[in-house]
This record gives structure tokens, sequence and C-alpha cells, in this order.
């Protein structure tokens, strides 16, 4: 038998495979500490000069600035007010830097090494560079240290969504898909929480990188992906780990024998990587449509975050609620992506289009509206809703266009390109100068652009799994790739 027949014998999203899915869904959760820390631990309090003339030194900022919030940060700590409040946004985009290098590095060794030993050694350094980021005597080891969580954070996170996605059977990607995404989402409220409730920042940061402690301890109980075995060809062993899940699963007289994959790479081939992603035709032409597409989802995304950064209130509610405003994405795109007259394709189009269209409206509103359900505030958040919705969808839709012995490499690449995004976005609303206007135009044809591009790509509703690069070349394949889903 062949994987997914394997899958239906041994259960598709039995019990077993429900803790193991649940496990990783909640690291989500650290993952979500992580990605937003600086959000608070940087954040710049009310503060004022008693002279007039501007302190040049941390010395004299001491003497001389007065913070009015109870909340300690890197701001406060180290003064990084005025010409120093430059330094802030410059941990962030280390922190997307690393991103940039963990997302290939750890998803093309994963491809090659398999995906456990990468994930475990990736959580790890994580933890450890944790740690040092709250325990960091002067501001430029807290910068490298949140370059370094970037790396191993992306890259471990990068790893973790796809064994989420292998332990389970192909009609339940979906599903663990959105659950991953929310859980994330529902995480950025919960650190949120942690900060109301924590206002020394140092303890805030050992508090929100515990956890991985956690996570760590119990990693090693996690089986290594079946379908990387078996794209690798060690039958044997993706035997061994299917029969495990089927005992997890209650099923255990059920026996599993699976047909040696005639795609499989022998110990003398080179595994398929990064360069495959340009080689093949078949994936190149993905590629280019898909890290497109994630540099959009990105960019609407942190854009849209910042925007509706602007809205006056409680610092930690504003928090909450750009990461509550994501969880109703969850049920939406469940419903959407799993009907025929929708589907992966359709979905993802959609909501980019939704978001676009909720940006460009903006430029359509008179100034200093009063309205509440077409206030600029408001659209931003339903931007972000929507937009959210695709970001999501695009992760479960890049899982089922990539073959399995490149799918940790793809979604590398794609989500390496899209935190470009993430950079590039602060950047726009300094566009306000030529008109208040024009950040939203660029979010919204951005979104639009996104959008309609992804029409281009096939449909992978109630389509095969790829295990190899051959199999995008084959009769039945082929076939299927031009039928659309029914």
């Amino acid at each position: 038998m062949d994987m997914d027949e394997a899958f239906g014998l041994v259960g598709e999203f039995g019990p077993g495979q429900k803790r193991l899915t649940a496990f990783l869904v909640l690291l989500q959760v650290f993952v979500a500490f992580q990605s937003m820390l600086v959000v608070l631990v940087g954040a710049v309090p009310e503060y004022y000069l008693d002279q007039e003339e501007i302190p040049t030194s941390r010395e004299d900022f001491a003497k001389h600035v007065k913070f009015s919030s109870n909340f300690t940060s890197i701001a406060t700590e180290w003064y990084l007010i005025m010409h120093e409040a430059y330094k802030v946004s410059l941990a962030s985009s280390l922190y997307f830097a690393g991103l940039l290098i963990g997302n290939i590095t750890f998803g093309q060794l994963s491809d090659k090494l398999g995906r456990k030993p990468v994930y475990l050694s990736g959580l790890f350094f994580d933890v450890i560079f944790g740690y040092v980021s709250a325990f960091a005597p002067n501001y430029e080891i807290f910068a490298m240290s949140r370059f370094f969580v970037g790396m191993t954070n992306g890259g471990m996170s990068l790893v973790s969504f796809v064994l989420t996605q292998e332990y389970v059977g192909k009609s339940f990607w979906a599903l663990t898909g959105s659950l991953t995404n929310v859980t994330f989402a529902v995480g950025i409220a919960v650190y949120a929480l942690l900060g109301y409730f924590i206002r020394e920042w140092r303890f805030l940061a050992f508090i929100s990188n515990s956890p991985g402690v956690f996570f760590f301890l119990l990693s090693f109980m996690l089986p290594e992906s079946p379908r990387w075995l078996y794209s690798q060809g060690r039958t044997g062993e993706a035997e061994k780990v299917l029969q495990y899940i089927a005992l997890g699963n209650g099923k255990e007289r059920v026996s599993v024998k699976l047909k040696q994959h005639t795609g499989a790479i022998k110990k003398d081939d080179s595994a398929p990587g990064v360069l495959n992603l340009v080689k093949n035709p078949v994936l190149r032409w993905r590629t280019v449509i898909l890290v497109y597409i994630w540099f959009v989802c990105s960019f609407v995304y942190y854009g849209l975050t910042l925007n509706a950064g602007e809205l006056g209130g409680n610092l930690y509610l504003n928090v909450a609620l750009y990461g509550l405003v994501e969880v109703p994405a969850f049920p939406l795109c469940m419903f959407f992506i799993g009907r025929s007259w929708s589907g992966r394709r359709k979905s993802t189009t959609v909501f980019l289009i939704f978001a676009g269209i909720a940006c460009l409206l903006t430029v359509f509103l008179p100034e200093n509206t009063g309205g509440f359900f077409l206030s600029p505030s408001l659209l931003a958040l339903y931007g972000k809703l929507t937009v959210s919705a695709a970001f999501n969808i695009i992760y479960i839709y890049s899982s089922e266009l990539y073959p399995t012995v490149v799918r940790n490499a793809g979604l590398g690449v794609c989500s390496m390109i899209c935190r470009f995004g993430g950079i590039f976005a602060p950047f726009v609303p300094s566009l306000k100068s030529l008109s208040p206007s024009v950040p939203f135009v660029v979010f919204g044809l951005s979104g639009l652009s996104g959008g309609f591009l992804t029409l281009l790509l096939p449909e992978t509703l109630n389509k095969p799994i790829e295990e190899t690069i051959e199999d995008l070349q084959t009769p039945v394949y082929q076939m299927l790739k031009n039928k659309k889903a029914e």
C-alpha cells in the first residue's frame, strides 16, 4: 500500500494523532510569545524632560528623563528614546532577519536530515537564546539574541507545522493547519494578559520563554514523520511509525506493509533541496507565484497591524485585540477550503481581495469620520481578519503543492520571502506625508494583486499528495492537475 492508503488503515486522525498534533499546536503559544516579545518589552511609555536641552548620554537621560508609566522595558532601562528610539525597531528587524535565515536553513535541513532532529535542535537553541534576551546586560547583547531567537524560532515553528501535517491523513491537513494558526493568534492574547500582570520586562521575558523548556523535554516522545521516512526509502522505519500511530488509535491488530516507493531517494543520490525548486519547471512556476503571495500576506498583515496600532486606549487590550481578531479566520477557513465550489485556490483569492478592498475603502472615507462600522481603524481590523484567513490557507495550500521531499524547502523559501513583507511594512506609513490614504492604497493594491495571481495555481482539494518530484510528472498526476476538484 502507499502512504495515503496506510493512513486510511491506521486512522487519519485518531486519538493517538490528536495527542501528537495537539502538542505541536499548543507549541504555537510559545512561538507567539517569542514573536510578540518586543511589542511589550520594547514599549515606550510617556515621558518628560525636566530641561529644554536634549541629553546626549545615558547618564544625562537618567538625570533628566522621567517616565510616567508603571512598567519597565528596554526603552526605560537603556533610555531608547529620541535619537536612540530606532534601536527598539532595530531589535524587531533583527528578529525578522533571523527568521529569513532560519526559515530557509531549517527547511532544507529537515528535508535532508529529518523533521525531528532539526525541530529538537531549533527548539533547544530557541530556549537558550530566549533566556539570553531576558538576562542581557546591555542592548547590544539583547539585539543579537533577538536575531538568533528569530532564526531558531522561525525555523523550528516551520518544521513543527510540517510535522502536524505529516502525522495525519491528507484530508485533515486543513484542520491541523488552521488549528496551528488560530492557536498562534490566541497566544498573542495570552501574551498580552501576561504583560498586563507582569510589568517588569526581564521577568516577562523570562516567564514567556519558560514554556519552551516544557515543550522541549516532551518533544523527545514525538516520532519521526512517516511521510518523510517513506520519501527517503526508509520503508521499514515508516512502517514502525505507522504501527505506533495505529496503537495510539486503539488499533492493535493492524499490520502496515508499505510498498517500496519507486521515486525514493537512494543513499548514493543527493537529496532534493532548494535547487530543485528552480530546476523543475512545475516547482519553479509554483514557487514564483507562492513567494509573491506569501510576501503580500505578510506585507498586508503587518501593515494593517501597524495601522490598527494607532488605535487609542490600553496597550495590553490593543495587543490582545490584534490577536483575537484573527480567531474568526479559523471557522471561515474551515468552511470554505473544504467546499468543492471554493477549495483552497478560490478561498485564498477571495480573502486577499477582500483585504485589498478593505484597505482601498479607507480612501473614500471622509476625514474625521465618526461612523463606527466604516472608521479607518475598524476597516484595518476587517482587513486583518481577511488577510489572516488568507495567510492561514496559504500555509495549508503550499504544503499540498510541494512534494514531501521538498516540502520543508519550499515552505522555507516562501516563509523566508514573506519576512521581507514584515520588514518593509513599517516603512509604508511614512508615505502619509504624501497623502493619508497612500499607505492604504499600497496595501490594498498588494492584496488585490496577490488575490488574482492565486488563480494561476492548481487546486489541491481532493487531489493526491506527491511524495517525490517524479510524482509531478506521472500521467495520473498530470491528469488530476488539470481536473477540477470534486
